[in-house]
């Protein structure tokens, strides 16, 4: 019997948050014989495809690997389209987003983007803030261990301030200070692409998040790729370390 046979999806409840690494853009492009920057295009099309389906299917978080903080090893130019992708997106999808009454949330180390794009992310942050109907996260420039390092310095510097002993600290407590930590943790975590690795993405915050892998290329995920995952989640038995 398939993870998709025999459940009872109208009585279960569907995941809170929903992670998606988007992989396969430039594969994707290789396979039409098309330029890099052509996949992330296409890439960003599928993403506006992906927030309506979640906001439709009632999920309130919704986190996208968009960038890591090993990307920067890709060839410039990639990089620079990259960059001018998301300037043009962050830009664009402003009045979508509020027309949606969704709320832009952008994790990782910002203080690698140039001084425009930071402020164009602050912008688009501060004109969705008051939005209640999903949480939209863009991870950029972000990596599970750069995360979890940056919580353990902020945690340090109390330390040493006095703030806090050493005896204060424990796992809660450095929970309070990663990414996202405002947030309920990722019930469900999706990879395109047919790779089955989580790639340094949010490494503490999906210690007990279910896994799907699905083999479609980033840039045709739809609306039915999605249903997919979030059925074969229903038909999941969570645990968190019990019976």
């Amino acid at each position: 019997m398939s993870e998709l046979d025999g459940a009872d999806f109208d009585s279960v409840v569907g995941p809170a948050h929903v992670a998606i690494i988007m992989d396969g853009n430039n594969r994707w492009a290789k396979k039409k014989h098309l330029p890099s920057i052509a996949g992330h295009t296409a890439g960003a099309t599928a993403v506006r495809r992906v927030v309506e389906a979640a906001a439709r299917s009632g999920v309130e978080v919704l986190t996208l690997f968009a960038f890591s903080s090993e990307n920067w090893k890709r060839p410039k130019l990639e990089v620079d389209g990259l960059m001018a992708l998301f300037m043009r997106s962050l830009k664009k999808e402003l009045k979508r987003l509020n027309e949606h009454k969704i709320r832009l949330r952008v994790i990782g180390d910002l203080s690698g983007f140039s001084s425009g794009l930071q402020k164009q992310i602050q912008s688009v942050e501060d004109g969705t803030k008051d939005n209640n109907q999903m949480t939209l996260v863009i991870a950029a420039n972000y990596g599970g261990r750069w995360d979890i390092a940056q919580a353990a310095k902020k945690i340090a510097e109390l330390v040493m301030s006095g703030a806090l002993s050493p005896e204060d600290v424990d796992e809660a407590l450095l929970g309070q200070h990663v990414a996202l930590a405002d947030l309920p943790p990722p019930d469900l975590l999706i990879r395109t692409s047919g790779e089955e690795r989580i790639s340094n993405f949010l490494l503490w915050q999906t210690a007990y998040s279910e896994f799907v892998f699905l083999p479609v290329l980033w840039p045709d995920f739809d609306q039915q790729h999605f249903d997919d995952a979030i059925q074969v989640y229903q038909n999941r038995q969570r645990r968190y370390g019990g019976r």
